[in-house]
């Protein structure tokens, strides 16, 4: 015989799954502090202003 499954249960587990699939992917989104944020923008002005600075002018 085949094993009982209460499919209430079984939703309400695969809802919780999908919910902690979409939380890590905030996370991973919008889990940066202020400082990080503002260590990777001044990071990529610095290498903007790198590659402007080393563009030839015909």
């Amino acid at each position: 015989m085949g094993e009982v499954v209460n499919l209430n249960r079984l939703r309400k587990d695969r809802a919780k799954a999908d919910a902690k699939a979409t939380a890590a992917a905030n996370r991973a989104v919008h889990g940066r502090t202020k400082a990080e944020r503002t260590k990777a923008d001044k990071e990529r002005a610095r290498a903007e202003r790198l590659l402007d600075g080393s563009k030839r002018e015909d």
